[in-house]
C-alpha cells in the first residue's frame, strides 16, 4: 500500500472464487498491494479495489443476476478498452461517449460483476 494514501470511496466486491477474479484485474492494470488469503487490495490509476471471498447468506454472488457493480474513473480509458476489447458487453457497452457526459465503456468482470471504466468526455484528451 502507498505511503500517502489518497482520499475517496472504494468499493469492496465478493467473489465466489478470489483467488479467480485476480487475474481480471490484473488485466485491466491493477496490482495487488495487500494480500490475505480472505481479502485482497488491488490498485491502478489512483483507485483501488477491494477484493473479498465471498461467503454465505447476502454475501454470496448470485449465479444470475449479480447486483453488485464497480466504476472506475480513469483518463486511461482508450488503452483500457484496448487491453480488454474481448470482454466488452456488446453492444451497449462499447466504448462510447454517453449522454450523462462520460467517456466509458463495459465489462463483465468474474461472478457476472458489472465493472464501467470511463472519463468525463469534457476532460478527454487533458491528462
Amino acid at each position: 500500500m502507498s505511503d500517502s494514501p489518497s482520499v475517496g470511496a472504494f468499493a469492496i466486491v465478493p467473489n465466489n472464487d478470489l483467488q479467480a477474479a485476480i487475474p481480471f484485474w490484473e488485466r485491466l492494470g491493477l496490482v495487488r498491494t495487500g494480500v490475505d488469503h480472505q481479502y485482497i487490495i488491488m490498485t491502478g490509476w489512483g483507485c483501488e479495489v477491494h477484493l473479498i471471498q465471498a461467503g454465505h447468506g447476502p454475501w454470496r454472488v448470485p449465479a444470475e443476476n449479480n447486483p453488485f457493480g464497480v466504476y472506475l474513473r480513469t483518463p486511461d480509458v482508450d488503452a483500457i478498452a484496448a487491453r480488454v476489447d474481448d470482454l466488452i458487453i456488446r453492444p451497449g457497452g462499447i466504448l462510447r461517449h454517453r449522454e450523462w457526459g462520460l467517456y466509458e465503456f463495459a465489462v463483465a468482470g468474474p461472478d457476472g460483476l458489472l465493472v464501467r471504466i470511463g472519463w468525463p468526455s469534457s476532460l478527454i484528451g487533458q491528462k
